[in-house]
């Protein structure tokens, strides 16, 4: 196989997807925050991309969207989850997460769906804890008054608990107002070269790498649990009951329904997924 060069989140919750990638050869992986992904794919740094749902909707090269594997859930989440010191119906300002921008959005459609609020989303650095605000000045939020943390953030540097005894799991929140499984990442490539030699190889060999992992989920997150900082009885669950990483119709119906609610609700410009 000729070169690749691939992008994909650095949490644990990718592990199941590319686990064994780096090994192969002819593939060239980088890991870094979901919300870089988009943009490493459009400006051709990478071939294709680990990116997140809302990617489909605001990349500037439209990107297709290759069924080969997901992160998602069919409920709970665990770790894409809003955090406050105040009930949910009372929250006016959301510290959010920078590292999603899909989970950003589904935070204010969560909360707007069931509890009848609009927070305003301020852009949250939760690995330093500084906030940008609309102003473009950075301040520091040791532990605002509500945030959304994604990843493994979630567990290895959880909040007090004490101080945030009001919580929302995104994944099942979702569930609940729309019965749906939810996708936070699809593979992508550009869509110019959907139907490319390489494309087409390079699925195949995700797709492989994914089904071969799903047989051995146990070992990936004894293997992978003591670098993201889980404990690894966490992390077997987490990998093995929590997530879903396969893309079938229910799948390809949330994905669409995500993009739409949020078209709606104007937190995403008005575009179709674009599946291979």
């Amino acid at each position: 196989m000729e070169r690749v060069r691939i992008a994909c989140p650095r949490y644990l919750n990718t592990a199941p997807l590319t686990e064994g990638l780096e090994k192969l050869d002819g593939v060239e992986l980088t890991r870094t925050v979901p919300s870089r992904i988009g943009e490493m794919l459009a400006s051709g740094q990478v071939d294709i991309g680990l990116c997140s749902v809302a990617d489909a909707a605001t990349m500037r090269t439209p990107p297709a969207l290759l069924p080969v594997g997901a992160i998602g859930c069919d409920g709970p989440t665990l770790t894409v989850r809003l955090f406050s010191m105040v009930p949910l119906h009372e929250v006016r300002r959301v510290h959010a997460d920078s590292d999603s921008r899909t989970s950003v959005v589904l935070c204010g459609l969560m909360v707007r769906a069931l509890h009848a609020v609009n927070p305003v989303m301020v852009e949250f650095d939760a690995r330093e804890r500084v906030a940008v605000g609309a102003d473009g000045c950075v301040r520091e939020a040791e532990f605002p008054e509500a945030m959304l943390l994604i990843g493994d953030k979630v567990v290895s540097d959880c909040p007090p608990g004490g101080g945030y005894r009001h919580q929302l799991d995104l994944g099942e929140a979702w569930k609940r107002v729309t019965g749906l499984p939810f996708v936070y990442a699809v593979w992508m490539c550009r869509a110019a070269e959907a139907g490319s030699a390489t494309v087409r190889t390079v699925a195949a060999v995700l797709d492989r790498q994914r089904r071969r992992n799903a047989m051995r989920l146990g070992w990936v997150a004894d293997g992978r649990s003591a670098e993201h900082r889980w404990p690894t009885g966490l992390a077997r669950e987490y990998l093995g009951s929590l997530l879903r990483y396969e893309v079938g119709p229910r799948e390809r119906l949330a994905v669409d329904r995500f993009l739409s609610m949020s078209a709606e609700a104007g937190l995403l410009p008005r575009r179709e997924a674009a599946w291979v």
